[in-house]
């Protein structure tokens, strides 16, 4: 019995470390083709649950409770055969430590995807071949999401993944589909990751790290201390602003967090937000209504 009982830990133990990184929920929204209910829709959704859950993009051992909550969110606009266009929302979020608070880390609007797909095609990806832009479109968006949740745990913890963006990048960037090269617009996966792994944006990491791991990750013992980490990132953010205004990493930044900054310094220990609101107000114009709520 004492063998048997062991066997079974030993047997729970792996699966627990060989559970995938990300918990992924794939919504296909295909309205605006007239034909939503097509079966090729929710073949492919599917499809793409599969490929977003059940691939190991690391080599990282990932707890079943710590694998990361994201949405792909598929709008297609319009198919004809085997060629769908449309966009791809993603977001991803991050558990506060101590908290059931998901804080949300990235929301990005990817409106340059087009791709090729037949119904129950194999979607398998490989790192160092471009075979489908539908696949590295999405493996593109998985390596950025864990690059950025790596970011929020430790200083630079999210340098392999952007580099294995980096390389989907390049692998894509010879094909016909736009949204992999330089000219490509300053909206697009090639500029975000460009910006993300250059040296110029270097604070904008540290940020990542000092809001979440230093800031959010505080404010249950200690939330005064956690917002004036939280102060201290947006003060980093400014600088980077400073030397590229409205640059697009920033701006997705604040898609994603707009809200919950507000949220943040709308209540709670009092701190001098004075200065925190200037440098919103500077980096984020647009966000303008989420910043005149914060008044404490």
């Amino acid at each position: 019995m004492r063998n048997i009982f062991t066997f079974l830990l030993i047997v729970f133990s792996l699966i627990t470390l060989q559970a995938q990184e990300l918990n992924a929920t794939v919504t296909i929204d295909a309205e605006q083709t007239g034909q939503p209910n097509y079966q090729v829709f929710r073949t492919l959704k599917d499809q793409l649950t599969d490929l977003l859950n059940n691939t190991t993009w690391t080599n990282r051992e990932f707890l079943t409770q710590e694998r990361i909550d994201c949405n792909f969110t598929l709008i297609i606009t319009s198919f004809e055969s085997t060629s769908f266009s449309g966009s791809l929302q993603v977001q991803s979020s991050r558990t506060t430590f101590n908290s059931i608070y998901d804080s949300p880390i990235y929301n990005y609007n990817d409106r340059q995807f087009n791709f090729e797909y037949s119904e129950f095609q194999p979607l398998v990806f490989n790192v160092n071949t471009f075979d489908s832009n539908l696949v590295s479109v999405l493996a593109y968006h998985v390596y950025t999401i864990i690059g950025l949740d790596a970011d929020t745990f430790a200083p630079n913890g999210g340098d392999e993944f952007f580099t294995t963006a980096k390389q989907i990048v390049n692998n894509a960037a010879s094909s016909n589909f736009s949204g992999w090269k330089a000219t490509d617009g300053t909206q697009s996966r090639y500029r975000y990751n460009d910006a993300i792994i250059s040296n110029v944006y270097q604070e904008y990491r540290e940020a990542l790290y000092t809001y979440h791991r230093q800031g959010l990750d505080k404010m249950e013992s200690n939330a005064k201390d956690g917002k004036l980490k939280i102060i201290e990132a947006v003060a980093k953010l400014k600088n980077v602003n400073d030397r590229r205004p409205n640059s697009y990493l920033l701006r997705t930044f604040f898609d994603a967090k707009a809200d919950e900054i507000s949220s943040i310094f709308s209540g709670g220990p009092q701190v001098d937000i004075n200065t925190l609101v200037e440098h919103l107000n500077r980096i984020a114009p647009t966000r303008r209504s989420n910043w005149s709520s914060i008044k404490i």
